[in-house]
């Protein structure tokens, strides 16, 4: 059984996704079984009157083990291997009590009602699980090399050079060779905007291209695009349980047969109690047995988990469908409601909150170096770093004519989150934090404490002090928005851990509205500060969870050790998708509240198909006791509560953006 939905305790479905010609053979085939069953159904109806009983019970009986052999036939298997208690035992005995009692009609209709939800069911079901597949499904029908040939993208290899006509899919991930367009990323990054593109811009499987010719030079196979690893993520995410599942999968194998105890109590001792004990009928006891009896039956159809069992996972599958649509991978329904549960969300500063493209402000030189010579020397430093502030400090050494020959750099010592020490025209170099440039033996002035906001590069040659560059990164667009709409949805706490200066760090915090900040935090300290401040937050607010937000390439650990670790812009980044829970494909940090209030939404579908199901069941359950409704009304109570929760579930892959 394949819909998004596994492991049904006590539930007989089987709604397995479209596969071509097998699928839809397979529905013939039932439609076909379905047919035939009512046609003998039906010539029982008409001959009861005018046929033996004998002759009356075999049309009744064909119909019975035509409409449901299925569910007869897994009854049969169950119980060989000591598993009694599944709807399908639930509707066999229902219907085989039926038969004994001489509810011949009631019993064929039974199981055909029942045959007609499972088909209608199936139906719900697999197109639900199409649409989630069909909303997030990048995967290119072929590739065109550039003779014009066109095969399977999986055949292609790295380094091929591909041709793509405007309206079609990038089949892999690359780099334009040749050609100018505009790409629609809309199903890989939720981003409506057309992203300009042209010679050696990264594009990804799964973009269409929407106006030019381009070539594109492949960088992985299929397997390793960021689409592929997309696809993979939500087809996972089935197989990661949440707490909601684990107990609806733990009640069902407590309630069939608790409800199968209910209903042999039923039938067997309340006519016993009813007759010998009360006096109060004087029905014989035969009369008695079969009312009781045929209360009991009822009860026993009424009470088939489907709806709760099927409705509670595919709620959640369809949730994952639907945040992926908005540019939002989730790789578990568990995480939803780590989601929907959030209380804290703390942030990485540079890349997350700002846009990591750093400007030199200010150079400060100590005597006797001017600015040029101390922006040489930083350079120099920061010859190899991918760092951001060491790429501007290269990128303002150039603008101003200053050439680095790495060739003359035979070695750099990098401590991660501090710095760099090199030897350089003969001169000891240390560049990095004020902490690092402290512990390698230069002594800073107190004039260094001058409540600048920068982000700031310290230098020391020969052990002595010798400036610092200040740096400026801004905020990214939606950062502040993005926040308030967080402390509006009941975000009590949001924080910074960054190993900036406290100055900068502050001061970002100060303009976003960001009530916790922590700096100078190198990076295997910022678990313990994150630790920190989550407990503070759980301790005010129990049952909250604690988020944190990051690049999904530096912040691996504190990302690993959060509630739910979420990475920013994390489109092909491979440990980006390793280390978080969640992943967002575009930088837009409006996608957090967006993530957090769909979960908030999907949750609540979610609570509503449990509720709704089990309390239709147990007031169905109790007019079945009370011989109120009779077995056929039983099978439109379970049913139609199951197509009910069926249509609830997929709700979420109609919403459009909320933010």
């Amino acid at each position: 059984m394949e819909c998004g939905v596994e492991d049904h305790a006590g539930c007989s479905c089987h709604h397995g996704p479209d596969t071509g010609g097998g699928k839809n053979g397979e529905t013939r085939r039932r439609l076909a079984a379905f047919i035939f069953a009512a046609v003998f159904a039906a010539a029982g109806i008409f001959t009861q009157k005018h046929l033996p009983v004998q002759v009356n019970f075999l049309f009744f009986a064909a119909s019975w083990i035509i409409s449901g052999r299925e569910v007869i036939a897994k009854a049969g298997k169950n119980i060989l291997r000591g598993d009694f208690f599944d709807e399908n035992f639930l509707m066999t005995i229902a219907t085989i009590g039926a038969f004994i009692i001489g509810e011949f009609p009631e019993a064929a209709a039974v199981m055909l009602f029942y045959n007609i939800g499972e088909m209608l069911q199936d139906a719900a079901v697999s197109r639900t699980r199409k649409s989630i597949t069909n909303l997030v499904d990048v995967r290119p029908n072929f590739a065109r090399l550039v003779n014009g040939q066109k095969i399977r993208p999986e055949e292609i290899q790295p380094g091929t050079l591909l041709k793509v006509f405007p309206g079609e899919k990038i089949p892999l991930d690359g780099i334009i060779e040749q050609g100018e367009s505009f790409l629609d990323t809309t199903a890989m990054t939720g981003e409506s905007l057309p992203r300009p593109a042209s010679k050696g811009t990264k594009v990804f499987a799964g973009f269409i291209n929407g106006s030019g010719e381009i070539t594109v030079k492949t960088t992985a196979a299929w397997q390793q695009t960021a689409a592929g690893k997309m696809l993979d993520i939500i087809e996972n995410s089935r197989a990661k349980k949440t707490k909601r599942e684990k107990f609806i999968t733990s009640f069902s194998k407590v309630y069939t047969p608790a409800v199968t105890t209910a209903a042999f109590i039923m039938a067997v001792f309340f006519p016993l109690g009813i007759f010998y004990a009360l006096g109060i009928t004087d029905e014989p006891l035969g009369a008695l047995f079969k009312t009781w009896t045929y209360r009991a039956l009822t009860f026993l159809v009424i009470s088939c988990p489907c709806a709760f069992v099927v409705s509670v996972p595919l709620g959640y599958f369809g949730g994952i469908g639907a945040e992926a649509k908005h540019g939002i991978l989730i790789k578990g329904g568990e995480y939803i409601d780590v989601l929907a549960d959030a209380g804290c969300v703390v942030f990485d500063k540079t890349g997350t909150l700002t846009t990591g493209v750093f400007k030199v402000e200010k150079i400060i030189p100590e005597e006797p170096f001017t600015e040029n010579e101390l922006l040489k020397f930083a350079a120099a430093a920061e010859s190899k770093s991918r760092h951001p502030l060491g790429i501007a400090v290269c990128t303002e050494a150039e603008k101003r004519g200053i050439h680095i020959d790495i060739r003359e750099i035979p070695e750099i010592t990098e401590k991660a989150g501090g710095g760099v020490i090199l030897e350089y025209e003969g001169k000891k170099i240390a560049a990095g934090s004020i902490r690092f440039i402290q512990e390698n033996g230069c002594s800073v002035p107190s004039v260094q404490n001058s409540g600048e906001t920068f982000s700031t590069v310290f230098i020391s040659i020969d052990k002595k002090f010798a400036g610092k560059l200040f740096l400026r990164d801004q905020e990214k667009p939606d950062a502040a928005e993005a926040i308030q709409i967080l402390n509006k949805n009941g975000i009590t706490k949001t924080g910074i851990i960054s190993g900036d200066t406290k100055q900068a760090t502050e001061e970002t915090a100060r303009r976003l509205g960001i009530t916790e900040a922590a700096s100078s935090v190198l990076p295997h300290e910022k678990v313990e500060k994150f630790t920190e401040l989550a407990e503070r937050m759980k301790a005010e607010n129990p049952g909250k969870t604690a988020l944190f937000v990051g690049d999904g390439i530096n912040d691996g650990a504190v990302i690993a050790s959060a509630d739910a670790g979420i990475a920013m812009g994390a489109l092909g980044s491979d440990a980006a998708v390793e280390a978080a829970d969640v992943v967002l494909m575009n930088d837009k940090l409006l996608l957090i509240p967006e993530a957090i209030l769909l979960a908030k939404k999907i949750k609540r579908i979610v609570t509503e198909n449990i509720a709704v199901s089990l309390s239709v069941k147990f007031i169905f359950l109790a007019l079945g006791a009370a011989g109120i409704i009779g077995l056929k009304l039983a099978v439109f109570a379970d049913v139609g509560v199951a197509l009910i929760a069926v249509a609830n579930s997929i709700r979420p892959l109609r919403w459009k953006k909320i933010l």
